[in-house]
């Protein structure tokens, strides 16, 4: 295809500047939000996971069991599933099923369960020999996550949460198919719909571009934190 063929096929005046300008505005606020929540639940669950896989007695067995249970699940449904199958929960919880906040429920229930086997993971990288010795010293279990879990899993936990990140990006997308808003549903309606490739064209390099932002960003924050690159 020569570069007449091109401009043909690619109309870029076909484009409304602000509409992508709004759709990349709700993709970036939609992957914010949702990632702030992700990592806090996160991280909360990857610690519950650590912290009772070890425990005796039936009460931390049974939470480890439900835990782990219900991080799996969620974890293995696939996304375009998962958010129709959340549509009534979103409904009661954000008084809508349409438009960027509806998405958020989803984007979260889906993202956080693989955050967390992440978290338990790199939790389970820190040498127990360290952790021990805080304990021998006196130390409470939250001196144990907030001086040894947290500080030596941080490099691990940012890369984590990038590649978390990115994964929402996707999420969002995909949600854009049964009107979330962002760069996926205007690609889809105005795109695909509309038989306008040039607006496909667009959201998805605004796509790209954002997604190597946040890699960009979450490879800086772990060289900065990370102690073995100073």
């Amino acid at each position: 295809m020569n570069n007449q063929g091109i401009q043909s096929y690619f109309q870029f005046k076909n484009v409304n500047w602000s509409s992508m300008q709004q759709a990349t505005w709700e993709t970036v606020w939609m992957t914010a939000i949702s990632m702030i929540i992700v990592i806090f639940v996160g991280i909360t669950l990857g610690l519950i996971l650590f912290e009772t896989s070890d425990k005796k007695g039936i009460g931390y067995k049974a939470i480890n069991w439900l835990v782990s249970f219900l991080v799996n699940v969620f974890r293995s449904i696939p996304f375009i599933i998962l958010i129709v199958l959340l549509l009534p929960f979103t409904q009661n919880l954000v008084g809508t099923i349409i438009g960027p906040k509806a998405a958020i429920p989803s984007l979260v229930i889906s993202a956080a369960p693989f955050y967390a086997r992440m978290v338990e993971a790199d939790f389970r990288e820190i040498d127990a020999g360290v952790i021990e010795a805080v304990k021998s010293m006196g130390g409470t279990s939250w001196d144990v996550i907030w001086k040894v879990l947290l500080p030596e899993s941080m490099p691990a936990l940012i890369a984590g949460g990038t590649v978390t990140a990115i994964s929402l990006i996707s999420y969002t997308a995909m949600a854009g198919a049964i009107g979330s808003g962002g760069l996926g549903y205007l690609a889809y309606l105005d795109g695909f719909q509309s038989n306008n490739n040039t607006v496909t064209l667009v959201a998805t390099v605004i796509i790209l571009l954002i997604v190597l932002i946040i890699q960009f960003v979450g490879d800086l924050l772990v060289k900065h934190v990370d102690k073995r690159a100073l």
